[in-house]
């Protein structure tokens, strides 16, 4: 598990391998991912969007933004977190995502962005 605080919102990512396919005569690697954002400041925030990048071993590079997490926009009063999982697919069996949220404070109406920590992606039956 990774995690990492930015104003006050710790993300913390584990990750897991579901296994191989074929799809269009290529081989793909799908991998989950459980995301908890927890609201450890003094304020309620909303997340808006999400902006991620996701890297493989043959130095594909995807960068994927939208509204919200899984279709929500989740709001988070002091103490409160929001668990979701989500996936991606590879063409290699090992790659990293990162990337951050953009959120609003309720209090004084601002937005921030708050980093993803980088998680690496790997297939158990790859690694030396």
């Amino acid at each position: 598990m990774v995690q990492q605080v930015t104003k006050g919102i710790k993300i913390s990512v584990e990750t897991n391998f579901e296994g191989t396919f074929y799809k269009n005569y290529k081989i793909h690697y799908a991998f989950g991912y459980k995301v908890t954002i927890e609201n450890q400041s003094k304020d309620s925030v909303q997340l808006n969007a999400r902006h991620w990048t996701i890297l493989d071993a043959l130095n594909n590079i995807e960068t994927v933004s939208g509204e919200g997490v899984i279709g929500k926009k989740p709001v988070l009063k002091p103490g409160e977190s929001h668990t979701y999982n989500s996936g991606c697919l590879l063409t290699s069996p090992f790659g990293a995502m990162q990337g951050h949220y953009s959120m609003i404070n309720f209090t004084t109406t601002k937005k921030f962005d708050v980093a993803i920590p980088t998680f690496k992606l790997s297939a158990p039956f790859a690694i030396n």
